[in-house]
């Protein structure tokens, strides 16, 4: 059995209220005993869209500093859910990585699919991420004590086939760190969430942005973590929170043993 807590948080462009935010949490759900945290996508710093990233950096900056010195005070693994690493085109990478609890960067992906729609028919904005953001290029499959970590990021959910990839390879938990949009969320975000858990077999632990970040930007929320039949553990109100569940490995090596669809793929 694995104890896990998700954080919905919501961010703004202050990363130092973001980080004081987010530490509260990270403690909060350590004191209710779980062993593995996650943090929601931009953490740590949520801009407007089509802004400069002022607090981009690399891997050895502030902000993985900071949440390292989180997951060794807790002796936590800590996924920090995305934060803007730059990259050396100008742009930043949208960055999500796994942190041991001796503060190693255990897994660092780095968001492969970006968001470039136009929600405008639907009441929403256009987006442009590619201007601002390089996307990731290889999956990230976590080895831990508690089994395989498959990581992504929010809009790499509509990809269905990035995690039937992570499952091929022995994935127990899927991680997708989010801040869903308004428009979409309400009608997407819960049906993809339960549907990569159900045909991959997996835990899906999905940490997410809600609310207003600031006059012309707002996410859908509603943080999830569903166990491997689709069923959803934990599912946040319209506000910050941690939420907490235990995950039963042996029931999911049960469920998996009784209905083995994974051995049952068939190509066509």
């Amino acid at each position: 059995m694995l104890r896990v807590g998700i954080v919905q948080m919501r961010s703004t462009d202050d990363l130092a209220a973001n980080l004081a935010a987010a530490e509260a949490q990270v403690d909060e759900a350590a004191r209710a005993g779980a062993s593995w945290i996650a943090l929601p996508e931009n953490f740590a710093y949520l801009r407007r869209e089509g802004t400069p990233f002022p607090c981009a950096q690399g891997l050895d900056g502030e902000i993985l500093a900071t949440a390292a010195s989180w997951a060794k005070r807790h002796d936590v693994w800590l996924l920090a859910g995305t934060f803007p690493e730059a990259a050396s085109d100008g742009r930043v990478y949208n960055t999500s990585v796994l942190i041991s609890p001796g503060g190693a960067q255990a897994a660092v992906y780095r968001k492969i699919h970006l968001f470039d729609v136009d929600l405008r028919e639907q009441g929403g904005d256009p987006y442009q991420e590619s201007a601002t953001i390089a996307p990731g290029s290889e999956p990230v499959l976590a080895a831990t004590p508690f089994g395989r970590v498959g990581l992504s990021v929010c809009y790499d959910l509509r990809f269905p086939e990035l995690y039937r990839g992570y499952a091929r390879e022995g994935a127990r938990f899927l991680s997708v760190p989010s801040a869903f949009a308004r428009e979409t969320g309400k009608d997407h975000w819960e049906v993809l969430l339960r549907a990569r858990a159900i045909e991959n077999q997996c835990f899906v632990l999905a940490p997410a942005q809600w609310g207003a970040h600031g006059p012309d930007r707002s996410s859908y929320g509603r943080a999830m973590i569903i166990d491997p039949w689709g069923l959803v553990l934990a599912q946040a109100p319209d506000r910050p929170c941690v939420l907490i569940a235990d995950c039963d490995l042996d029931s999911q090596d049960r469920m998996r043993a009784a209905l083995p669809c994974q051995s049952h793929r068939r190509l066509f």
